[in-house]
C-alpha cells in the first residue's frame, strides 16, 4: 500500500467513487462528460475563466501604474503552494501524526500530484482573491479607510461569497472531508470544519490583501512575501480555539465568535462604505454576479442535502454576497458627480 494512500485515504476516495492507488503522480486528464456530475465542469469553467478574466483585469491596473491587483494574482498562487501539499500529503512533511488525512478532491478534467490538486483550485485562489479585493477595492474602503480597514471588509466578502461554494462542494462530491479526523474537521458547521470557515475563508485572504496592498510598489517581491507568510496569520488566529483542543463545543464557541466578529467588522465596513467615484472595472460587474448566479444553480440541485445549519448559513451567505453587491450600487449612486 502506497504511504501517500492510507486507510483513510483510501475509505476518503472510494466514497468520492474512485481508488487512490490507481492515480497518476504527476497529472492526468480525462474528458468533462466523464466526471461524477454535471456541476463539475460547470465549476471548471465558471473558475478557471474567471482567473483569466482575474489576469486580463489585474494587468490593465498594472498597466495604469497600480501594482496591486497583478501582485495580488501571483501572491494567490504563491500561497497555494505553499499551503496545499502538507494538506494533501502530510506525511511528505512530517505532520502525518499531528494532522493525518484531511480531505480528499474528486476527479476533474485535469488533475496534478496523485490527483490531489485539480487545475479548478489552482485558478481558484487569483480568481477569489481579486473577486474580494476588486469589489472592496470598487467601494472605496482601501482609500479611505487605509490598508487594515480595506483587509477586514475582504474578510467579510470572501466569507460570504467563499462559503457559498465550500458548503456546497461536498454535497456534490467535488470532495469529500475525512469524518474521522477529530484533530482538524471537528468542530464543524454542516459538512464544512469551523477552522476552514474562518481561517482559509476569511482570514488567509485578509492576511494576504492586507500584506500585499503594504508590500506592492515598495518590493518587487511583495508576492513571494505575502504568499509565504500568510499562513503566520491563518496560525496567529488560530491560536485561540487551538486552546481549547479536545473540546469541540467550546472551540465551537470560540469559532463561532470569531466569525461573528468578521461579519459584524466587515459588514458594518461594507454597510457603511464611504461614496466613491472609482470606476467600476468589467471584471467587478460581471464576474462576481455570474459567480453567484452559477453557484446558486449549483445549490438549487443540492438542496436539502445539507442540514439545517448548512442550508440556513448558506441562505445567509447569498444574501451577504447580494448586499455587497447592492452597496456597489448604493455608492456608486450617491457618489458626487465629477465637475
Amino acid at each position: 500500500m502506497s504511504a501517500d494512500c492510507g486507510p483513510a485515504a483510501e475509505a476518503v476516495t472510494r466514497g468520492l467513487g474512485f481508488d487512490c492507488h490507481d492515480v497518476s503522480p504527476v497529472i492526468s486528464v480525462r474528458f468533462p462528460w466523464e466526471l461524477a456530475n454535471w456541476t463539475m465542469p460547470l465549476l471548471e469553467v465558471l473558475v478557471i475563466g474567471g482567473a483569466v478574466f482575474a489576469l486580463v483585469h489585474a494587468i490593465r491596473r498594472h498597466r495604469a501604474g497600480d501594482p496591486v491587483n497583478l501582485a495580488l494574482w501571483f501572491a494567490s498562487l504563491v500561497y497555494l503552494f505553499v499551503i496545499e501539499p502538507p494538506l494533501y500529503f502530510p506525511e511528505w512533511f512530517g505532520l502525518d501524526q499531528i494532522y493525518g488525512f484531511i480531505f480528499a478532491h474528486n476527479r476533474f478534467t485535469v488533475q496534478f500530484m496523485q490527483d490531489r490538486l485539480p487545475l479548478y483550485i489552482v485558478a481558484f485562489y487569483p480568481m477569489f482573491s481579486q473577486l474580494a479585493y476588486e469589489t472592496v477595492r470598487s467601494l472605496g474602503v482601501f482609500r479611505h479607510r487605509g490598508p487594515l480597514l480595506g483587509s477586514v471588509a475582504v474578510a467579510f466578502v470572501c466569507q460570504v461569497f467563499y462559503e457559498v461554494f465550500d458548503q456546497i462542494g461536498p454535497q456534490l462530491r467535488w470532495w469529500a472531508w475525512n469524518p474521522d479526523n477529530a484533530m482538524v474537521n471537528h468542530p464543524a458547521l454542516a459538512s464544512v470544519p469551523m477552522t476552514s470557515m474562518l481561517l482559509f475563508a476569511s482570514v488567509s485572504m485578509a492576511a494576504m490583501t492586507y500584506l500585499v496592498v503594504r508590500l506592492a510598489g515598495r518590493s518587487r517581491l511583495a508576492p513571494l512575501l505575502a504568499g509565504v507568510l500568510t499562513p503566520l496569520a491563518m496560525v496567529v488566529f488560530g491560536i485561540p480555539s487551538s486552546l481549547f483542543r479536545g473540546d469541540t463545543t467550546a472551540q465551537a464557541w470560540v469559532l463561532g465568535v470569531e466569525l461573528a466578529l468578521v461579519w459584524l467588522a466587515g459588514g458594518w465596513l461594507i454597510a457603511t462604505a464611504p461614496a466613491s467615484d472609482e470606476p467600476a472595472s468589467a471584471f467587478v460587474r460581471i464576474y462576481p454576479v455570474t459567480y453567484l448566479g452559477v453557484l446558486a444553480v449549483c445549490w438549487l440541485s443540492a438542496f436539502g442535502g445539507l442540514p439545517l445549519a448548512g442550508n440556513l448559513y448558506v441562505l445567509a451567505c447569498f444574501l451577504g454576497a447580494g448586499l455587497v453587491l447592492a452597496a456597489r450600487n448604493r455608492v456608486r449612486n450617491r457618489a458626487p458627480a465629477p465637475a
